[in-house]
């Protein structure tokens, strides 16, 4: 065995006092104090692996103390556990220098003790980042640019973006998953894959497609980040796509007689126009309301659209005419409540719910290149954003737009924040009816949501929306640096659901960026229970 160092000696080297004589074996040791020597052992290695050949191998400890009887194993592991929270507290959240390493261990001490308000989260290599997020422009369904179109032509431009602008060799990425909605399953992906390889993959890069409505988008991103944190690969791509002039809104084949007995089934088959209704009629959404938010809609993606905000999203696409297609074509910058006032209800003959207060059927994709943080560091990658949290949820079909007031909530709480946290909202507006409705019911700053504007205006491309979402609201962050630090994508879903994700902006590091807030304050007291 090596020898063992003396108090003294430990002491000199570690700051450290240790009430033990000079000691040979541990096993001389009184029980009594055995315990404390371990754990002062531990310690001195963790703090100075290079002078581990000092002493005794931590496997050496580890045999030794499953020699002991019980239950000194029991009480020894808990101590040791113990030293490990206070350790991992005191570790600093980046691979930095030697001299960043000093200074982070004495600044973060503070953060260990039970009075501490937050959480660190010690894998801070493993945290899910996104580096890099485009889509295409979004036109209008059947009369817009990309009306000539094929699907897989919207998605191989952005598959290819995100590995071209960050210089990633394709080989490398874990899976493709593509939110796509209306198309027959078969089919789409078929031609996810085909656009894949379009996109200069290789055969061995799968792709696969979810189909979560509305949120299919944002849920495909979801699913990249939980498998990159459940280690099945480090690199991954999350997308979205849809061609709703290829694939218009229809039911096919017959419909089960059984839905007559289960009302929120029934509900399921309602038009989604006739669900905004119901929101209005039932939570007093008025008219104007609804104009004035498709207005505000408007003018913000005008305003965006001319200050070349979404050039930095937006990937250019070469269409058959030829043309190249890089702004999205469904907004109105001239557009007034006068003018959407005179528009009649489409959905019920009193209603409230217009062609100008509701999203716009559109063409588009987008795609997300997520990775493990530590992988993105070792590449020299730039992050844009970091994945905080996911939440989906079930509201009733009948009125499935107020699903973001439930979701928005269980995906911040779920990040360890508070509603106040959260610095931008991109929330997709479905209809003005629920938009309205959920700012309202979260009591949100008007300021702080679809700040560049939103669906009414820009277009709702079922299973793009999310992506198209993540990527407005990582670029819009990065623009704005400090002033934005968190923020959220919420959509409602048909059949009634609704799902909100939370990401970081990317060059957010301080003592807390990796931490999580908690409501009881445990940090060194597990082992008393």
């Amino acid at each position: 065995m090596p020898p063992v160092l003396s108090p003294v000696s430990y002491r000199l080297i570690t700051g450290y006092p240790i009430n033990l004589k000079p000691l040979v074996n541990p096993d001389h040791c009184p029980v009594q104090f055995r315990q404390q020597w371990y754990i002062h052992i531990y310690h001195f290695q963790q703090r100075f692996p290079k002078k581990i050949l000092s002493f005794p191998p931590i496997s050496f400890l580890r045999s030794r103390r499953l020699t002991l009887s019980s239950p000194e194993p029991v009480l020894m592991e808990k101590a040791i556990n113990r030293q490990r929270i206070l350790l991992d507290h005191l570790r600093p959240s980046s691979s930095s220098s030697d001299h960043a390493h000093g200074s982070a261990l004495s600044a973060s001490a503070c953060m260990a003790g039970d009075s501490a308000a937050y959480q660190r989260n010690s894998v801070f290599g493993d945290d899910v980042v996104i580096v890099a997020a485009h889509r295409t422009a979004l036109c209008k369904s059947k009369r817009g640019s990309f009306k000539d179109t094929f699907a897989d032509d919207l998605l191989a431009p952005v598959l290819k973006a995100v590995i071209e602008r960050t210089n990633l060799n394709p080989s490398e990425v874990g899976d493709i998953v593509v939110g796509t909605v209306l198309a027959p399953g078969s089919q789409r992906a078929s031609e996810c894959r085909m656009a894949a390889f379009y996109a200069g993959f290789p055969e061995t890069v799968p792709v696969r497609t979810v189909n979560r409505q509305c949120s299919s988008g944002l849920q495909a991103v979801a699913d990249v980040a939980a498998a990159i944190k459940a280690g099945f690969y480090d690199i991954g791509i999350g997308a979205g796509l849809e061609s709703m002039t290829v694939n218009p809104m229809a039911w096919d084949g017959d419909v089960n007689p059984k839905v007559k007995t289960f009302e929120q089934a029934q509900n399921c088959l309602l038009p989604m126009g006739v669900t905004s209704e119901n929101v209005a009629h039932r939570f007093s959404v008025t008219r104007k309301e609804q104009d004035e938010a498709a207005v505000d809609s408007h003018r913000k993606a005008a305003a965006a659209t001319a200050a070349g905000k979404f050039r930095d999203e937006i990937i250019p696409v070469s269409t058959k005419k030829p043309i190249t297609v890089a702004v999205d074509d469904g907004i109105r910058p001239n557009a007034s409540v006068a003018d959407l006032a005179r528009l009649k209800p489409v959905f019920k003959k009193d209603g409230t719910t217009t062609a100008g207060n509701s999203s716009q059927v559109s063409d588009g994709a987008g795609a997300v290149l997520l990775m493990r943080r530590s992988v993105a560091m070792q590449k020299g990658l730039p992050i844009l954003g970091v994945f905080r949290s996911f939440s989906a949820v079930g509201v009733d079909p009948a009125i499935m737009g107020v699903g973001p007031a439930v979701a928005i909530p269980a995906a911040v709480k779920a990040a360890g924040l508070e509603l106040e946290d959260i610095d931008l909202f991109e929330i997709n507006e479905a209809f003005a009816s629920q938009f309205v409705y959920c700012r309202k019911k979260l009591g949100l700053d008007p300021e702080k949501i679809n700040v560049n504007g939103g669906a009414m205006a820009i277009g709702h491309p079922l299973g793009a929306t999310g992506a198209r979402c993540v990527a407005t609201l990582l670029h819009e962050m990065k623009r704005r640096g400090r002033d934005s630090r968190f923020g959220v994508v919420s959509m409602c879903i048909g059949t009634g659901m609704g799902a909100a994700a939370v990401f970081e902006r990317g060059d957010c590091v301080d003592g807390l960026c990796n931490a999580k807030k908690i409501d009881n304050q445990n940090l060194l007291s597990k082992d008393v229970k």
